[in-house]
């Protein structure tokens, strides 16, 4: 079983940046592709970043592409999401998400077996 935890949401100015952390318990962290998803108010879940085990291959949706990064750190057990340039089209709730196996179809919400609780992230215009 996973767990995942989400941090680092908040209330910020269009322009701004925020990072996202999600820290993942157990041992397996190293075998997992991890990703971020994001629900805004009466929209469906979308498909925000992801990347594989070891952080060398990522994808990102291109309304975030140029202005988020998504890295992580192995010996931490930790996700991150770099968010810069905000825009209030990204006040959402962002989740972390997770998967054993290797990265396939990243932007498939199916595809993930673990969820974080979710983080809001809010930007004023």
């Amino acid at each position: 079983q996973v767990q995942l935890v989400e941090s680092g949401g908040g209330l910020v100015q269009a322009g701004a940046s925020l990072r996202l952390s999600c820290a993942a318990s157990g041992r397996t962290f190293s075998s997992l592709t991890m990703g971020w998803f994001r629900q805004a108010p009466g929209k469906e879940r979308e498909f925000v970043a992801a990347i594989n085990w070891s952080g060398d291959s990522t994808y990102a949706a291109d309304s975030v592409k140029g202005r988020f990064t998504i890295s992580r750190d192995n010996a931490k057990n930790t996700l991150y999401l770099q968010m810069n340039s905000l825009k209030p089209e990204d006040t959402a709730v962002y989740y972390c998400v997770a998967y054993r196996g290797p990265i396939r179809d990243p932007s498939t919400r199916y595809r993930y077996d673990y969820w974080g609780q979710g983080t809001q992230v809010t930007i004023s215009s």
